[in-house]
């Protein structure tokens, strides 16, 4: 199980998924969270594996 963390929230996610569907299975926009595995940006179609760890960031604009 990969384990992906967004906030103060904790999940346990099988590998095997794009990134954006776990992003879109988690009920959050793709288009306003940023994936990052240690200090590597994940593009929405990297496949999660199991073991992995991956931080979801909330991506701030304004204008």
């Amino acid at each position: 199980m990969a384990k992906v963390v967004f906030r103060d929230q904790e999940w346990e996610i099988p590998g095997g998924k794009t990134v954006r569907e776990i992003i879109e299975e988690l009920g959050l926009n793709p288009e306003a969270v940023l994936a990052v595995k240690g200090k590597k940006l994940l593009n929405e179609e990297t496949v999660v594996e199991d073991e992995d760890e991956i931080k979801l960031i909330a991506v701030i604009s304004g204008g």
